[in-house]
Formats: C-alpha cells, structure tokens, sequence
C-alpha cells in the first residue's frame, strides 16, 4: 500500500445510450479531492455520466463508484453527494434563504438555520437572503443555487455547467467559491464546455468529445492535446485575396485556399496562434471578416476553435 487515499469517484467503462444513440462510450476515469474539470462541447455526453456518477441515471454498461461504494440505489451515499443540475431550477417567489431552507429540509438537516445561515454566508449574498429570487441576477441565482447544493455539507459536489450565463464578474467570484469549497478537503465535479473557463479553476481536466474520453491532464496538457490536430477554417471576407496573401505570412497557417465561391480555406495545426492573428491581419488589412467556421470534424473542430465563442 502507498498510503494514498482512494479516489473519490472511479468510472469504469460506462457507457450509456438511449435507444439507438450513444450518448457516453465506454469511459473510465477517476476524479480524486480538489476541482476537477470535465470538458467538452455542447452535445458531448458530459451531462450523461453527471448524472451516471450523482446515481441519477443507470449505466448502460460499466460500473460507478463514489467514496468506494457503488452509487446506484444507495440513499446513504447520496446524502454524501450534493448536486447542481444545469438548468436553472428555482421558485422565483421564495427568498433566496427560503430557497435554501427548502434544500435543507429534503436533506434531512438538523440544525437547519445553523446550516442554511453557513450555506449562505459561504457564497457572499448573506445581504441578499431576503430578498425573492425573482430580482436575482443570473450570478445571484447561481451562487444561492449552489448554496442550496451545499447546505447540507456534503464532500463531494457535482456541478453541471455553474458557471453558464454568468459575467466575468460573476464567474471570478464563484471561480473563488469553488476553489476555497476544495480548499476544505471537497472533491469538486465542474462540467463546462469553455476551455478558458476552467483556466485557473481545475487541477485536472477530463476533455470528452462525442461521448467518448479524449484526453485528460491539466489545462496545458489539454490546450496541447487540442491544439495537435489538423484544422481547416472557412473564412468569408470582403477580399479574400488580400487576406489570403496575409495569412501566408503566420507561421501558424500551413496553406490557404481561395474555393470557387470566394471564401478562404485556411489550413493549420497551431489554432491558437492562427486564432490571435486572424483578426489582428484583418484590421491590418482593413477586411471586414463576416464568417469564420470550421469545416473538420477533428475533436469536433478542434472542439469549436478552442471553445471561446469562435466557431460555429
């Protein structure tokens, strides 16, 4: 034995489909205390194995632990679990601690104010408590869902897309509050479908591309893994030629095709390079750019041109 603890959450060939289409293939991974990042573009079965994991939905195939206990069917475990679906599901009309109570209660806790109180105070809207939901923010809504998610003190929490929605503001501040949550010994489950997102967010990141486990490692590892595929841009612009002539000049692009119908065709391997410099020729050049989409299906085009609103 070499004294480590046992990961949190092991993930052995699961697979899940609902009747002729796969939305989870045959993946195996562990999730050990801390922040973990599970990454992906929209449609990549992240949401799936969330809900495999949170004991929500039965694998078609393959097998889900948490804290070394099987997650299916066991009401003790999930008490240990606290979840945050995606989607925005609040009662408008109650306060934002009346939101918290309610979770609360279906947890089972004791010493409910102490609790709801320590929620609240630990996402930074004690000031806000009072106040109905109807007139939060999305940030706001946000961090007293999380609240709710936490209230009973749970080890692990699984959080589906908390940072959706929110502004930079908004996403530094809950940035922070997940980080201190793992700074107290948690293991954090963070789905996102932002690469940039979970920069400075996850010690780990799990990267899932159509349902299947692409790469994992820490963001570096990740942007490289992304970065180390061939990529082919459209580009539609005022005068491709000119641009075309400027393109030539980055080290980035490997070859640039004007197609019959005028648009560029760019060609590179370094879509971070190619992703800086594109506009930066453009306004050189003075071209208006009025579409940039990928064409390939490598890592789901090189999942979105590096998943910062770029592609399609």
């Amino acid at each position: 034995m070499n004294g480590e603890p046992a990961p949190t959450i092991e993930v052995e060939g699961v697979s899940k489909w609902f009747g002729g289409v796969v939305a989870v293939s045959d993946v195996s991974l562990v999730v050990e205390p801390g922040v973990t990042a599970l990454l992906g573009p929209n449609g990549a079965g992240k949401t799936t194995l969330l809900r495999t994991i949170g004991g929500l939905t039965l694998p078609s195939e393959g097998t889900v632990t948490v804290f070394g206990e099987p997650i299916r069917r066991n009401p003790g475990l999930y008490r240990r679990i606290g979840y945050m679906p995606e989607h925005e599901a609040v009662y408008d009309f109650l306060t934002g601690r009346q939101f918290v109570e309610l979770g609360a209660r279906l947890q089972g806790v004791d010493d409910l104010d102490a609790a709801v109180g320590r929620a609240i105070e630990t996402v930074d809207l004690v000031k806000d408590q009072d106040r109905r939901l109807r007139g939060y923010s999305r940030g706001m809504r946000q961090r007293m869902r999380l609240a709710a998610t936490l209230v009973h003190d749970p080890p692990l929490l699984v959080l589906d897309e908390p940072l959706s929605g929110t502004d930079p503001a908004q996403r530094l501040h809950l940035r922070d509050v997940i980080r201190r949550l793992a700074g107290e010994g948690r293991t954090v489950l963070v789905s996102s479908h932002i690469l940039e997102e979970v920069d400075q967010l996850a010690d780990r990141i799990h990267l899932m591309v159509s349902g299947k486990l692409a790469a994992s490692g820490d963001y570096r590892a990740i942007r490289l893994k992304l970065n180390d595929r061939p990529f082919v841009v459209r580009i539609d612009c005022a005068n491709a030629r000119a641009l075309a002539a400027g393109l030539l000049r980055v080290d980035a692009v490997e070859s640039v095709e004007v197609a019959d119908d005028g648009a560029l065709r760019v060609r590179s391997r370094d879509v971070s390079s190619l992703q800086r410099s594109l506009p930066a020729i453009a306004r050189e050049l003075d071209i208006r750019l009025s579409r940039v989409e990928p064409l390939d299906d490598s890592l789901e085009s090189v999942f979105e041109y590096l998943a910062t609103g770029t592609g399609r």
